[in-house]
């Protein structure tokens, strides 16, 4: 696999991936290099709000947004992702305006943002690992429209993402919940 196959896509979880921590997932690759790769999990919002846990992060993403678990690497890491139409101070591109913001650089007033997300923690995978994942068929890679990073309804998200892909990939949109009972 060429470095950086995945970073500004979405990896999106196969019936074949066995842990629970993703079933059904999304995961927006921010990283992906020799040193490993990392993405956060798209459609995994947790009950907690952004103005419960850190309202002074409330100017990326509304008080009353969920804070969304980005995997369960490191939940007590604050990660942000948000869509830069311009320069914003802080803001990595990763791929069309949307990228990582680095939650030191301060406050709504010096950080001109579109739209922005919280997340608790993050996915990653140690070199190598996720190639291996790939090769055994537990993701399909596919390319970030900018409105799943930030669709405020994640329910259906994964059927919705796959719907949308051309070929037999579209067909597991309607994969069962649970195939055993059909």
């Amino acid at each position: 696999m060429p470095r950086n196959r995945t970073k500004g896509r979405i990896l999106v979880a196969t019936p074949v991936l066995s842990d629970p921590n993703f079933d059904r997932t999304l995961v927006f690759m921010l990283e992906d290099n020799d040193d490993g790769s990392l993405g956060v999990v798209l459609n995994n919002p947790s009950d907690t709000t952004v103005g419960a846990t850190v309202p002074e992060l409330a100017w990326i993403a509304g008080a009353d947004d969920p804070v969304f678990v980005g995997g369960p690497v490191s939940p007590e890491v604050a990660l942000a992702i948000a869509e830069c139409p311009g320069e914003c101070a802080g803001f990595t591109p990763v791929v069309h305006d949307i990228g990582t913001l680095d939650l030191s650089e301060g406050e709504a007033s010096s950080v001109d943002i579109g739209r922005g997300r919280l997340y608790s923690g993050y996915s990653g995978w140690a070199p190598g690992q996720l190639q291996a994942e790939l090769d055994a068929g537990a993701w399909f890679v596919v390319d970030l429209h900018p409105d799943d990073a930030f669709m405020a309804e994640t329910v259906g998200l994964w059927e919705r993402v796959l719907r949308r892909q051309r070929g037999e990939i579209a067909w597991f949109a309607n994969y069962p919940i649970a195939p055993e009972v059909n």
